[in-house]
């Protein structure tokens, strides 16, 4: 059995599925090219049928990212993936995204539970097995790399599992995923369930791959999968931050750390380049608006961070007292390297190159005067200065409504006031003057009766992105669309309701506070304008 485990990252498509989490085109090619640098084998880059952007984005990074130029920088192409139901419709989009990708993958699923079965899809055994394999071997005949998935693997009888896993490899399959869809296994009946199946299943060979899917449900999601590495599994499908539907998914970076880590007990190797598992993280937080929690294995702000007595002095004699892997493992620079205002092009080009960014000339234009503009305020820019700047300028949805000014008066001694100016999505500059409770309120106040958009702020977050009373402030909010209206359609609905993040950086907390308000509204307006042009068409 090899002792290679591939590294399946599904945080484009499971991971987007999060409340909020929704990503552009521009944010989801970006985190794949990231991605693919990152090391990752597969990259299941979305689910084509869903949408037709959905689809369009999955075709634009197969044909980009599973294309890359000849004699670019990149240790391997990544297999790009496309999910689809395990219907004829669905397979036949999952194709048409991801066929001009040198390496394409067409993964497909069907639920085994007897809930699901019996609840969901209102079909008998015998049809499930024989839907399986008729559709596996349809994706087969479109392309050599199929997936296929039971669905809620983790609460279906074995012994059928079994029967549905061989008819799968009989049509064609390459790599058998099994989904702990609800997170409720506990690791010793994961890993039973795989070695079962490894041992049981009719056609299993060398040729295929077992792959685990796990979600986070009751907290086990890592030690599940684990688990079933441990069993004999060579796939782990995981997501950035372990962000997913619900509690999450696996999160890729404790998973390869773990196997990095205690390489020991496990005798694993995966092809991530772990240096880059910190940069990729804060810039999954960004796309999404979804903060990475403080105490979070790894990528946590407090993952390297020694408080206690005790364990500061034990730190000071020896670091492998308090910390089982280096900061410098995942990314994490001690050493804050910086820029200054004297700082030119070619210096912000190379650092940003280093960084995994690299610019256009127009593109490097644009970087320069923000980044001017920064450290005319704040004398130095640092690796993360420079990282919220760049998501700040290039990672934003199309410009429906932009700042054109803000400014704010508060305090104790009168009535928190701003007055705002947008330019709207016709050029005209609109300006309004709210009062607030505060001026991050009176502000958005002012925005909300410029774009009349209904809405309900669900969250707001606002936090330093280096230390010192000049540091750039990073905001991220989500918001939730009100549709106003008694009557409407099921689709139009369904995108009011929808959860929308977004994100602002600048030395001024306000600024950066309106600038993420309007990314977020951006991303509810232009959503439903795309409802609305499908209905009329």
């Amino acid at each position: 059995m090899s002792n290679y485990v591939k590294i399946f990252d599904t945080t484009l498509r499971d991971g987007e599925q999060s409340p909020g989490a929704s990503m552009t085109s521009t944010e989801k090619l970006e985190l794949a090219r990231n991605l693919a640098r990152l090391g990752v084998d597969i990259i299941e880059a979305g689910f084509p049928a869903a949408s037709p952007d959905d689809l369009e984005a999955v075709r634009l990074i197969a044909n980009e990212v599973g294309n890359p130029p000849s004699g670019e920088e990149q240790t391997q192409v990544p297999v790009i993936c496309g999910l689809a139901r395990a219907t004829r419709g669905d397979i036949d989009k999952a194709w048409e995204a991801v066929k001009g990708a040198q390496k394409p993958r067409i993964h497909t699923f069907l639920a085994t539970s007897e809930i699901h079965m019996k609840q969901k899809l209102r079909m008998d055994r015998e049809q499930v097995v024989e839907q399986a394999a008729e559709m596996v071997a349809y994706a087969r005949s479109l392309c050599d790399n199929v997936e296929f998935s039971p669905e809620d693997a983790g609460r279906s009888d074995p012994n059928f599992l079994y029967i549905v896993l061989g008819e799968a490899i009989k049509a064609g399959a390459t790599t058998l995923n099994i989904p702990d869809t609800v997170g409720y296994t506990m690791p010793e009946e994961f890993g039973a369930l795989i070695a079962g199946i490894i041992a049981n299943t009719s056609g299993m060979s060398d040729e295929i791959t077992i792959s685990v899917h796990t979600h986070d449900d009751l907290g086990l999601a890592t030690a599940n999968a684990l688990a079933g590495i441990h069993a004999g599994a060579r796939q782990a499908e995981v997501t950035i931050n372990g962000i997913g539907e619900r509690a999450g998914n696996t999160s890729l970076e404790e998973v390869v750390m773990a196997l990095k880590t205690r390489f020991p007990v496990y005798a694993l190797e995966t092809g991530i380049d772990t240096t880059q598992i910190s940069r990729l993280s804060k810039l999954v937080s960004k796309f999404t608006g979804i903060p990475v929690q403080p105490n979070k294995a790894i990528v946590g702000a407090n993952a390297f961070t020694h408080e206690a007595g005790i364990h500061q002095d034990g730190m000071l004699k020896s670091n492998q007292t308090y910390e089982i892997m280096r900061p410098e493992d995942v990314g994490v620079n001690q050493t804050q390297l910086v820029l200054g205002k004297h700082s030119g092009r070619h210096a912000l080009r190379v650092r940003l190159a280093e960084m995994g960014h690299v610019l256009d000339e127009v593109e490097l234009d644009q970087a320069f005067t923000r980044f001017k503009e920064l450290t005319d305020r704040k004398k130095v820019a640092t690796y993360a200065d420079l990282e919220a700047l760049i998501a700040d300028e290039f990672y934003q949805p199309l410009s429906v409504y932009t700042l054109d000014g803000l400014q704010v008066t508060c305090g104790t001694m009168g009535m928190p006031t701003a007055t705002v100016r947008l330019k709207g999505p016709d050029g005209e500059v609109h300006t309004q003057a709210s009062i607030g409770t505060g001026p991050v309120d009176a502000t958005y106040k002012a925005i909300n009766t410029i774009v009349n958009k209904g809405n309900t702020l669900i969250e707001f977050n606002i936090h330093a992105i280096t230390e010192g009373i000049d540091a750039l402030g990073e905001v991220t909010v989500r918001i939730q669309g009100n549709n106003g209206h008694q009557s409407m359609d099921a689709q139009k609905e369904l995108s009011y309701s929808r959860i929308y993040s977004g994100h602002g950086a600048d030395t001024d907390i306000i600024v950066a506070s309106a600038k993420a308000y309007i990314n977020a509204l951006n991303k509810l307006f232009i959503l439903q304008t795309e409802m609305e042009t499908v209905r009329s068409v």
